[in-house]
């Protein structure tokens, strides 16, 4: 019987906290057999207005919590120009694409990093297939498919699972059954991977609850 064990995050590509939560992650995981899902969540889905970084939500935030916990992590991250913040419905349908293909993962890390470290439009079709394009997707067929609308569906399949999922806030992870909200510490999420690893069917108490989240 294979040891890898399944770890689900939830994330949104407009949540600075999904992309620090990259590094407890990997760190986590180092030399561990475990297979990583990204799931879609939306914390603005569309006709519900986004957030404007001109307004005094979004830097109060992010020099609250983003700033710090980026700085004590050496993680190059700023608060995007792009206003209104884009939806990401469509950056999700790409995802489907991707995935299908074996390029989610890559596919997510690349997404973060053009919004949070490029300050790209990722609400834009366009710079949605360039992106694309760079880690090695067909950019005519990924453009298409968003045209099309032809992961439409399995994009609001995927939001009904987190539904079914009560996820309210990113990042969301579920490693068996462990569920950890917000950014976890490295030591959290491998003590989660290793009980899981060891077959411990208990349910666990409720969430762990680690840094902030969205």
């Amino acid at each position: 019987m294979s040891d890898k064990v399944r770890i689900r995050i939830w994330s949104d590509y407009v949540c600075p906290f999904c992309m620090l939560a990259e590094g407890p992650l990997e760190e986590a995981t180092e030399g561990l057999d475990v297979e990583i899902e990204w799931k879609p969540f939306e914390l603005r889905p569309h006709p519900r207005p986004t957030l404007r970084p001109e307004d005094d939500y979004l830097p109060a935030v992010w020099e609250r919590a983003v700033y710090p916990m980026a700085r004590r992590m050496g993680v190059d991250i700023t608060l995007p120009t792009v206003s209104p913040q884009p939806y990401t419905r469509l950056a999700f349908e790409g995802y489907q694409y991707a995935e299908e293909r074996g390029k989610g993962t890559e596919y997510t890390r690349r997404m973060l990093r053009a919004f949070f470290q490029e300050d790209l439009d990722i609400g834009r079709a366009d710079v949605l297939t360039r992106l694309a394009e760079e880690i090695g997707l067909d950019g005519s067929g990924f453009r298409r498919a968003l045209d099309e609308g032809t992961y439409a569906d399995r994009h609001r399949e995927a939001l009904r699972e987190a539904a079914a999922h009560r996820i309210r806030s990113v990042p969301t992870i579920i490693v068996g059954d462990t569920r950890l909200e917000g950014v976890p510490s490295a030591g959290q999420l491998r003590r989660a991977i290793l009980d899981a690893r060891a077959g411990q069917d208990e349910p666990a108490p409720g969430a762990v609850r680690g840094a902030d989240g969205c």
